[in-house]
């Protein structure tokens, strides 16, 4: 039980201190494009899918205190789409590169309660420029199935996510109620108030990518992002730190990463590692999760391939 929660708890992150972060100062029109990443070394199945960057002027700023006002939209002509999504609060990134469709596979090791075993996840990534869907699979010897899926929209702010859901014996969801500028959860908690750039558990890593894929240089080692984080119970703000690039030997090959961390805040709080492949437009290469008990889950790139 504790495997199936902390591979997928996946993630990551509270809140320390004041988040540095970039922001722009007014409405800016959303171009994309398409670009090939490149592969990274030693890989056995790189990432082969066009990537779609959203670039708006920048303007560095410090993330305002929470409540201050400001705002944004999409030039995209649906109506259903990003334009239609509302934005009262203040954009906190400006450029986004997220990456082609593909399909990651992972091998897990972890230790649960002094015992080691391994098993394998999968999270599959689809996008169309517009609408995005994005699954983590988590199958280990002895444990119960895992799925975590987020859908949603890819903005100038990058992804927007409009449900989330964690299934296990059962799936509890969290819906991104935008309109309303709430969180909705299925299994009766409290709702909670939407913030911009929001994501949930899945979307996040993802997020992550996309932002420091599109300007690696403005996120040197030190520099921390906050982000909104909602799982199936409750929505927290999340703070990665950016550490330094370290190479790492992996069950898919030998390649460079940009580490990020979570520490834990509380005495029952788990430390959360998380790797970035520059080679392979910042996909999710390496996650650890560790528990204050000192059990430990470690999830390895092994292979990619298409989504679909």
């Amino acid at each position: 039980m504790l495997l199936a929660a902390a591979v997928l708890g996946l993630h990551l992150w509270l809140l320390s201190g004041t988040p540095r972060v970039l922001q722009p100062n007014r409405p800016a029109t959303w171009h994309a494009r398409s670009v090939a990443p490149p592969a990274p070394a030693a890989a056995r199945a790189a990432p082969e899918a066009a990537s779609v960057s959203a670039e708006r002027k920048p303007e560095r700023a410090r993330l305002p205190p929470r409540g201050a006002a400001g705002t944004g939209r999409s030039t995209a002509a649906d109506p259903t789409g990003p334009a239609a999504l509302p934005a009262a609060a203040p954009l906190p990134l400006t450029r986004f590169a997220v990456p082609g469709p593909a399909r990651w596979h992972y091998q897990v090791n972890a230790q649960v309660r002094g015992v080691v075993t391994q098993g394998e996840a999968t999270l599959r990534w689809q996008h169309d420029g517009s609408r995005y869907e994005a699954q983590l699979e988590l199958n280990a010897p002895g444990l119960r199935r895992r799925l975590l899926h987020s859908a949603g929209w890819v903005t100038p702010q990058g992804l927007a996510p409009l449900r989330f859901a964690d299934k296990s014996r059962s799936e509890e969801a969290v819906h991104f109620e935008r309109e309303a500028g709430k969180l909705s959860f299925s299994s009766n908690r409290p709702e909670a108030a939407l913030e911009a750039g929001a994501q949930d558990r899945l979307s996040v890593i993802l997020q992550l990518g996309a932002m420091i894929a599109a300007d690696p240089q403005e996120f040197p080692p030190g520099t921390r992002i906050a982000l909104q984080t909602a799982t199936a119970r409750e929505a927290l703000p999340w703070l990665f730190v950016v550490e330094a690039s370290e190479p790492l030997e992996l069950p898919g090959g030998a390649m460079p990463a940009l580490k990020l961390t979570r520490a834990p805040v509380g005495p029952y709080d788990a430390r959360l590692e998380l790797w970035l492949a520059p080679g392979a437009a910042y996909a999710p290469v390496r996650l650890r999760l560790t528990q204050p008990s000192g059990d430990w889950v470690d999830q390895l790139w092994s292979s990619t391939d298409s989504a679909q």
